[in-house]
Parts: C-alpha cells; sequence; structure tokens
C-alpha cells in the first residue's frame, strides 16, 4: 500500500480494546496542551506571536466548521494514525482516505467513533479522482518507509514516483487545495510537487507545504527533557530542510530562552537532527516515526484549517517556496491565512552557531531540491 506498512496489531483494534478510556484520554492530555499555549502565547518567539497551533484546539467542541481534508496513504503506519486524528476534530467535516489497499476497511473503523466527520474510503488508482473531488486540504503520507541504514534520499526513486502521480491527480482534480506534503525526502518531494503543478499551470506557491512540524515537535520534547521543562510550555523554530544536517534548530530563539554549554548545544542539535534514525534503529526494522508524524502532521493540518477558517496569528514553520536564503525552497516561521502562506517570517536573528548550520546546510539542500525538479524534468 501506500502508507508505510503497519505492525500485526490494527490500529483498529488497539482503538476498539481500549475505547472510552484511551479516547478520553487524549482528548484530555491535549486539553491540558492547549491550556498551556495559550497562557505562553504572549511570548513564543521574539519577534512573532506564539505558533496557535495544537491538536487540542482542534479537538475542542467550541466551534464548528466545515472542510473536506484528503490523506492520501491513509491505510499506512502514518496514515492511519493521522486520519483518527483527523477524525476526531471539528474542523473536519469530510474525510477522504485514498490509498491502494484496505481504505474501505479502515474507513468504516473509523466511521463508527461518534464525532460528526464522515468518512469515506476510496481505493486504486481509478477512485483517486473521486477522493480529491473538492478537498480543501490533502495530506500526504504516501510511501515507503525508511529502514535501518537507509537514508531519506534512498527511498528518493520509489517515494518520487508515488509523490509526482499524487499531485498530478491533485492539479487535475483539486487544484485550490492547500498540500501537505509528508512523504520523504521532503526536500525533493516539494520540489517535485511543485514543478507536476506547474506544468499544469494550477501552481500556487502558497498553498504548498511540506510539513516538517515532527523536527519543531522533537525540538521542543528534547529541551524540555534537558531543562526539566513543561513541553508543552516550550516551542523552538526549526528551519533549512527536513533531512540530517539541513534540519536547524534556532535553539537561540526557543520560549521560553534556554541556554546550553558549547558542547550540550552540538549534542542536542546532532539528535534532533538525527532523530528520525533514532526511531528506526529503535524499531529495527519494522519501519519508521509513525505516530509522532501522524501527530505532527495532525497539528501542522489543524494550525492549517484554524487559519483557513479566519484565526489570526497562526505561525508554523513548513518547507515552501522561499527568498529567504539562496536556496528556492526553506523551512522557517510561516504567518498562515485564509489562502496559506500570508507572510514568510523569515530566520530572525541568529546566532555564529546556528548561521554555521545554515552554510553548511546549504550545498546538500540545493542538491535535493535539483534532484526533485530534474525528475520532473525528464518525466515521460
Amino acid at each position: 500500500m501506500l502508507g508505510c506498512a503497519v505492525g500485526s496489531l490494527s490500529l483498529g483494534c488497539l482503538v476498539e480494546d481500549v475505547g472510552v478510556t484511551v479516547r478520553r484520554g487524549l482528548y484530555q492530555i491535549l486539553i491540558l496542551k492547549q491550556q498551556a499555549l495559550t497562557e505562553n502565547r504572549a511570548s513564543m518567539f521574539s519577534r512573532i506571536a506564539r505558533p496557535t497551533a495544537t491538536l487540542l484546539r482542534s479537538l475542542s467542541t467550541a466551534s464548528q466548521h466545515n472542510a473536506k481534508v484528503a490523506v492520501l496513504g491513509a491505510s499506512g503506519g502514518i496514515g492511519q494514525p493521522l486520519s483518527l486524528l483527523l477524525k476526531n476534530s471539528p474542523l473536519v467535516s469530510e474525510l477522504s482516505l485514498y490509498d491502494i489497499a484496505h481504505t474501505p476497511g479502515v474507513a468504516a473503523d473509523l466511521s463508527h467513533i461518534e464525532t460528526r466527520a464522515t468518512v469515506t474510503g476510496y481505493m486504486g488508482a481509478d477512485q483517486l479522482g473521486a477522493a480529491l473531488k473538492g478537498c480543501d486540504v490533502v495530506v500526504i503520507p504516501a510511501g515507503v518507509p525508511r529502514k535501518p541504514g537507509m537514508t531519506r534520499d534512498d527511498l528518493f526513486n520509489t517515494n518520487a514516483t508515488i509523490v509526482a502521480t499524487l499531485a498530478d491527480a491533485c492539479a487535475r482534480h483539486c487544484p485550490q487545495a492547500m498540500i501537505c506534503i509528508i512523504s520523504n525526502p521532503v526536500n525533493s518531494t516539494i520540489p517535485i510537487t511543485s514543478e507536476v503543478m506547474k506544468k499544469h499551470g494550477v501552481y500556487n506557491p502558497s498553498s504548498v507545504f511540506g510539513v516538517t512540524t515532527l523536527d519543531i515537535v522533537r525540538a521542543n520534547a528534547f529541551v524540555a527533557e534537558l531543562k526539566g521543562l513543561d513541553p508543552a510550555r516550550v516551542n523552538v523554530p526549526v528551519v533549512g530542510g527536513h533531512a540530517g544536517k539541513t534540519i536547524i534548530p534556532l535553539i537561540s530563539q526557543c520560549t521560553p530562552k534556554v541556554e546550553f554549554p558549547t558542547d550540550q548545544l552540538s549534542a542536542l542539535t546532532g539528535r534532533i537532527q538525527e532523530a528520525g534514525t533514532e526511531v528506526v534503529k529503535a524499531k529495527a526494522g519494522a519501519g519508521s516515526a509513525t505516530l509522532s508524524m501522524a501527530y505532527a502532521g495532525a497539528r501542522f493540518t489543524f494550525s492549517l484549517l484554524d487559519a483557513m477558517n479566519g484565526k489570526e496569528g497562526v505561525v508554523e514553520c513548513a518547507f515552501v517556496r522561499s527568498e529567504e536564503t539562496e536556496c528556492k525552497y526553506f523551512s522557517t516561521p510561516l504567518l498562515l491565512g485564509k489562502n496559506g502562506i500570508e507572510k514568510n517570517l523569515g530566520l530572525g536573528k541568529l546566532s555564529a552557531f546556528e548561521e554555521k548550520l545554515v552554510a553548511e546546510a546549504m550545498d546538500e539542500l540545493k542538491g535535493s531540491i535539483k534532484k526533485g525538479e530534474d525528475f520532473v524534468a525528464n518525466m515521460k
């Protein structure tokens, strides 16, 4: 299937086994997260308002909006838990699930949850157009997962074709939708998506996003762990790209302000950059980061939906078309609005350590971008 394989216990079994306890527990955890984020809003980033992105806000029942969201690769290890989180949100009224296998079952399972979003499963290439028709947001986690010893770039040949095919379908069937790419290598799949959309004459750089939110989530968790802080009260902007040394956490811009000795800062930065590999090794061949990526993907999607609904001050980092550096694409904090990117907030003031990281990332980032562009240029 398009999404990475799940383990021997399906998500549906897990939900059925623990039932109401897990659902209520999830809501409670996310509510606490939202409360903490709201309290700290005024102090987020020295130059911008705190990002409003949280899963909790979107799981609350304070307001309801109508949005059709598609998940392409919905049967996989990221797609299933991501779809579960989206189903729980009052921001979503229709959930369209697509994959090359098993989506009718995933959709049937999720449709039994007592939240308002209707769920429809679509399977196979002949149903892809129907899955995308009328979508406001399309989230794409489709692709093969990393295994031990593999880099994100090793995934290129397989995932590049998958993403190009799905981007082509989006251009044909929902050209106005916001496109959120999770499929790795993001540093190449965003240029691929952009070039495919250009071929159809429907490219809008304000509506194509490489979801790098997991890097921010990880940075927040790791900083909080080292400093004994509540992770809900920590926010570290992460810029650059979404692979190895192109992942650049701006610890100097962390809220609340934190400081680390040089050796500890270097080790922390390295851990954030290689956190995906940490999970791949821990899973010992059983896949890559799926649950944390689903959480991060949902967080970004809810932020985007909030902004599309008119909420002000919504800020998230994402890998997008950019003029902030010498790279054509670069991740920085973005102010989101009704039509996608409202303003690129740029890099802000960097420490000398961070300036060096940015400089060292450029060659690799440029190479990955060109690789994606060349792939589309050479497509038949």
